[in-house]
């Protein structure tokens, strides 16, 4: 394999592996946020469909919603510390993590599938008539902890957050949603569901040991009509800096599920790194 295939692979790698970003909120349309008033104790308004809410009620019935949906469509942005963009597009997985998504650079675009601890990075050019490498981020038995940025993730990092705050109504994408916000330190991240223990025991464990580097996150987060996130923005500060992405999610449950690439066309990425003499 030449540099430039290695350096794709490493590009589709590094994006499988991403920490939670995230792009202060700025936007929606507010139709309903009166300002000063908005705080823990402040009600999420009720709907036709659905009664009046605190956050940390709205956080949770979405978070249990969204977890038996299993899977969403997926448009994400991110800049990093270095000023770089990254945008991926597709479809995210949780429990356990996976996506089969579009990852974008200035060096071009690179098809990544996961599943769990698998990634499949599609290759530019093919390596004994194999076009996908296999790398396992597993190691020594123990999972390949990371951060997935999907929607059930993001609702997880706010659960019995004291923090979380409603901000108001508004319409985002076209769309009536509740906007709520939380600016959360590590010590916070480390309690998430502590309180509530709405999570399975190992995902939040899981949860907590890949929040342990991330210093600072500042989270806006909208609720849709539907009792899913619509659009998620942060901020995240961590050893490499900060970085800023903004989210947007769609079509629960409905997708097709990810699946691993034909074992036909996969190749190791031992046997890749062997080929090319690294």
């Amino acid at each position: 394999m030449n540099k430039a295939v290695r350096t794709r692979a490493g590009a589709a790698m590094a994006g499988a592996v991403l920490l939670v970003g995230g792009l202060t909120a700025c936007g929606g349309d507010k139709a309903g946020a009166d300002g000063g008033k908005a705080g823990a104790d402040r009600k999420a308004g009720a709907t036709a469909s659905a009664p009046a809410q605190t956050p940390a009620e709205a956080v949770k019935a979405s978070y249990l919603k969204t977890v038996k949906a299993g899977f969403a469509k997926a448009e994400l942005t991110t800049v990093g510390a270095d000023g770089k963009t990254l945008k991926q597009s597709g479809t995210k997985g949780w429990y356990p993590s996976t996506h089969d998504i579009t990852l974008t650079r200035d060096t071009g675009d690179t098809r990544s599938i996961m599943l769990g601890d698998t990634v499949y990075s599609h290759m530019d050019k093919p390596v004994d008539g194999k076009v996908w490498m296999r790398m396992e981020l597993a190691k020594d038995g123990k999972p390949g902890v990371r951060l997935n940025e999907d929607p059930a993730e993001y609702l997880a990092m706010l659960l019995g957050q004291q923090k979380l705050t409603f901000a108001g109504a508004e319409r985002t994408g076209g769309a009536e949603t509740r906007h709520f916000k939380a600016a959360l330190t590590n010590e916070d991240l480390l309690k998430a569901d502590e309180s509530g223990k709405v999570m399975e025991e190992k995902d939040r464990a899981y949860l907590h040991e890949a929040l342990k580097k991330i210093s600072a996150v500042e989270v806006d987060l909208w609720i849709g009509a539907d009792g899913h996130p619509a659009r998620v923005d942060s901020v995240t500060t961590g050893e490499e800096g900060t970085s800023k992405t903004t989210a947007t999610f769609s079509d629960y449950g409905s997708v097709p599920a990810i699946t691993a690439p034909p074992e036909g066309e996969v190749i190791l990425f031992d046997e890749v790194m062997k080929r090319s003499g690294s």
